[in-house]
């Protein structure tokens, strides 16, 4: 893809050289346009090094060539940042008194605006009323992080960090086919309390779920994550469990007026029957302790009863297992017609390299098919919403 990089003169333009390398390094073909002010704060030859193009951000050399035409018409792609308040207001005024401005002006490319300003600025009514003009005429404007700001302030107007302005700029280009549906994620794994100290617990990392989220939310869905033993905070709304019984607790508080439900969360088949409040300590145990376990209830299968009798929701459910080939594929399919659920995601997790790992390979298996895939959890996660999309039609 063909994408131009505006940066404008504040403190935050040297986060833009971040931003044009994940681009680079995705493949893409990125030219720089700084505004003379950007060049203040980051040097054209870091720009030049990092883009691999020619920086030149002067209206007026090689008028002939007529360059901000040139670069507007190419573009597939503009992002603005950081984005000034100045020149959001320029933007907003329509002028194009500069290449940048030209360039936007002559361009029907996607417009991506991640701003950056002191808090006050940002919620200036002057700067208010400009954002929401760019807004009305379809250019996409983030919102700006709170965070640590120029000086000793902090507060919202912080510039998005690089790999959040990349992928939302990349997001436009994804097809928006799950909007208006609503989509309840589970990841991480569940934990049982020995005691006050001690678990049984599982190695999921949760990069499965993570990546679920993040593709159901970039093709229009409304989605909740719920995170076992996962970092606080990762998702917007995040809903944090522990134990099983704490995610049954959750789920049946959720799933009402859920379109599709996706329990990707690695789930405990036991308990301990009484747990310890206070740790249990090594002496008292013996050296061939005993735990008594007892059977944890089925969560994806109470709500597949459920949907059974008229509850109108897709379910996905995900079978981790020491199989391949054939046998991974029998198995869950005896796991989908048992939970009664549309699709079984199933892996093979012989030697526990998948866990925390990016990579991943998976089989899809549902009543009719069996389809194999290999790459990214990124992508697999994309793959597994493709066939939701498509059995939902």
């Amino acid at each position: 893809m063909r994408i131009l990089v505006g940066i404008t003169g504040g403190i935050a333009a040297y986060k833009a050289v971040g931003v044009v390398r994940q681009l680079v390094e995705a493949g893409h073909d990125v030219k720089v346009i700084p505004t003379a002010n950007a060049l203040r704060f980051v040097g054209a030859a870091t720009l030049e090094a990092i883009s691999k193009n020619a920086v030149d951000p002067d209206l007026y050399t090689d008028v002939a060539d007529v360059k901000h035409v040139e670069l507007g018409q190419s573009a597939d792609l503009i992002i603005v940042a950081p984005a000034t308040a100045s020149f959001i207001a320029r933007t907003a005024a329509g002028l194009g008194d500069d290449l940048l401005s030209s360039s936007i002006l002559a361009s029907k490319a996607p417009v991506l605006v991640a701003p950056a300003m002191h808090t006050e600025m940002w919620e200036n009514p002057s700067t208010a009323a400009n954002v929401a003009t760019l807004r009305a005429r379809g250019i996409n404007v983030l919102e700006p992080a709170v965070g640590r700001l120029t000086g000793e302030d902090s507060g919202k107007g912080r510039m998005p960090e690089p790999e959040a302005i990349v992928e939302a700029a990349l997001n436009l280009f994804v097809p928006q086919d799950l909007t208006h549906i609503r989509v309840l994620i589970t990841a991480g794994g569940t934990r049982e309390p020995i005691d006050s100290v001690r678990f049984i617990g599982n190695n999921s990392s949760g990069l499965m779920g993570l990546a679920l989220y993040k593709a159901a939310k970039s093709r229009g869905a409304d989605v909740q994550l719920v995170a076992a033993n996962l970092q606080r905070g990762l998702t917007e709304g995040q809903v944090d469990v522990s134990t099983t019984e704490e995610l049954r607790e959750t789920l049946n508080n959720q799933v009402a007026g859920t379109d599709v439900l996706i329990m990707a969360a690695a789930i405990s088949d036991y308990r301990v029957e009484t747990p310890s409040a206070a740790k249990l300590k090594k002496a008292d145990l013996g050296s061939t302790p005993v735990l008594n376990l007892v059977e944890n209830p089925d969560l994806l299968a109470e709500i597949g009863a459920k949907r059974a009798s008229g509850r109108p929701i897709t379910l996905i459910g995900f079978a981790a297992e020491t199989l391949a080939g054939d046998d991974l594929v029998a198995s869950a399919r005896k796991k989908l017609e048992a939970k009664k659920v549309d699709l079984i995601v199933a892996n093979d997790v012989t030697g526990g390299a998948v866990f925390g790992s990016d990579a991943t390979a998976i089989k899809l298996v549902s009543a009719n098919e069996d389809l194999s895939f290999a790459g990214s959890k990124l992508e697999a996660a994309n793959a597994i919403i493709d066939w939701i999309v498509t059995a939902r039609k």
